[in-house]
């Protein structure tokens, strides 16, 4: 599937396909939200979490690895080169809503950083202090549209990319914005001013796909075919109930598992669970609706804990 500039706008606005599930309105959110949700499920719920300090990741650059730092956040490494994805590192979202666990690599402990991609400008993927510690000396990738918000931010070093669109950055190193169902707004008047999208990062032979937020159908199937050869898909397995309101915009665990057959991958790395809770579903459920999903293959699961690293395609 492409998705031409030319009907990138409608009324000013970035929409998705319009074959593409239609995401319900404030009314159904209002719907969802009086609809008297259940509370923290199970009680005391922590996700598992194993301590890093990051030396290793400093030392050991060269091998493909991938680091859950919590939710979205997620650090990518081949080559010598180190992607961060969505970083996310405050203690709370949007100064309301707590983490179930803190970072799985504080932001000082970090191997440096050669790109940060951003997946779209929900707070609990672009969150601002965490970009403003980064510093402007970090370059940046973030969909069409999003690129004055750092440039307003004093952040230069910013690239925006379309679907389907690559850039070169470190050593040779190559990352390319590739289609997402879901949608853009931090505010009450810039509902989708800017792009969404997930990425292929391509860096030391390895070839990562990072799925950021999105529903079912998107493009997997078309992501797969352009760029074959996937080692690791990232894919959000949380936040998607109830499903009458969340499948336009996350996928539930049996679709990941779906996507990830689409996609070609060799390995499937879980995340955006655990960390936050958004949605209605119980916190420790994704994971296990996840291996009943895939079934046989279930080994092709790398099941990272916050803070875990796997070193080629092991844990």
């Amino acid at each position: 599937m492409s998705y031409p500039q030319s009907q990138q706008w409608r009324s000013g606005r970035f929409e998705n396909p319009p074959e593409w599930p239609r995401r319900p309105g404030m009314r159904a959110f209002l719907r969802w939200q009086l609809s008297g949700r259940p509370g923290l499920r199970p009680a005391g719920f922590r996700p598992p979490q194993i301590p890093n300090d990051g030396a290793e990741l400093r030392a050991r650059r060269k091998p493909p690895s991938v680091t859950w730092i919590g939710h979205a956040t997620l650090l990518v490494q081949a080559g010598g080169v180190a992607v961060l994805t969505d970083p996310m590192f405050s203690t709370r979202l949007g100064g309301f809503v707590r983490r179930l666990a803190p970072p799985g690599v504080a932001l000082r402990d970090l191997p440096p950083v050669d790109l940060v991609v951003i997946s779209h400008n929900h707070r609990d993927h672009l969150d601002e202090p965490s970009v403003r510690a980064l510093g402007p000396d970090v370059q940046f990738a973030v969909p069409l549209g999003l690129g004055a918000w750092f440039r307003r931010r004093g952040l230069q070093r910013v690239i925006e990319l379309d679907w389907w669109q690559s850039a070169r950055f470190a050593d040779g190193a190559q990352v390319t914005l590739v289609p997402a169902q879901h949608w853009s707004q931090r505010s009450l008047g810039d509902l989708n001013a800017s792009l969404w999208g997930g990425y292929l990062i391509e860096a030391g032979g390895a070839r990562f796909y990072f799925a950021g937020d999105t529903g079912y159908p998107a493009a997997f199937r078309e992501i797969g075919r352009r760029m074959p050869g996937i080692d690791y898909a990232l894919l959000p397995i949380g936040a998607y109930e109830p499903r009458w309101f969340m499948q336009s915009q996350h996928i539930s665990p049996e679709e990941a598992a779906r996507a990830f057959g689409e996609l070609g991958a060799r390995a499937l790395v879980p995340m955006h669970w655990g960390t936050f809770r958004l949605t209605d579903e119980p916190l420790d459920e994704p994971p296990r609706l996840l291996r009943q999903a895939m079934g046989a293959d279930t080994d092709r699961i790398i099941q990272l804990a916050i803070g875990e690293t796997c070193w080629g395609g092991r844990v």
